[in-house]
């Protein structure tokens, strides 16, 4: 299975991504656990770039994004797959859609034809959105990179692009409310991708 973990910074998808892979190794499953932007080497200088370099044209980010995720699916993500490992990404394509497709007003359907390529059409089985309060999330993570450090509004429209995205894809997006203890949060989520067909 290929779960992807979404949400604003703050709202706790590192700690329930290994936590996800801690229970479902418990259950002798192998599980490979990476990130975006990274998860390989040149997705980690990516990163760098993307995080802690200075500002950049929001097609220029899209873009760096795409490579780092075509990077991925081809060294970390389809290989796992293929030998029949699980795959626990924290953030993937609906970061794109959400931060540049929308934050950015690059356009949700642009940026999904551009990563659609880039990852060769490869879609989570289901993505964990964890949703919490952008204040809440923002005092939680403190701004810590470039993307966080763009204020209030950016982070409002951030927030209402990952709701926006969950309407739009609900076949795929379990809505998960984040602001529980992470213990609940994570049990929530193992019994949501449980009932999963």
């Amino acid at each position: 299975m290929f779960v992807t973990f979404e949400g604003p910074d703050g709202s706790g998808k590192s700690t329930q991504a290994e936590l996800l892979r801690h229970a479902w190794t418990e259950e002798g499953r192998e599980v490979v656990l990476t990130r975006e932007p990274g998860g390989t080497d040149l997705g980690e200088r990516i990163r760098e770039l993307l995080l802690d370099g200075g500002s950049m044209s929001p097609w220029a980010e899209a873009a760096l994004f795409a490579a780092s995720r075509a990077q991925h699916v081809d060294q970390v993500i389809l290989p796992a797959l293929e030998r029949g490992a699980d795959v626990v990404c924290d953030r993937y394509v609906d970061s794109s859609l959400a931060y540049q497709g929308i934050g950015r007003g690059l356009g949700i359907e642009e940026v999904l034809e551009l990563n659609l390529r880039a990852t060769r059409g490869l879609l989570p089985d289901a993505t964990v959105l964890l949703l919490l309060d952008p204040a809440t999330a923002a005092a939680r993570s403190g701004e810590t990179d470039r993307l966080e450090r763009e204020g209030g509004d950016f982070r409002a429209r951030v927030d209402g692009a990952y709701r926006d995205l969950a309407a739009r894809f609900p076949e795929r997006i379990v809505v998960v409310d984040a602001s529980g203890r992470p213990e609940e949060v994570a049990a929530e989520i193992r019994d949501r991708l449980r009932e999963r067909p």
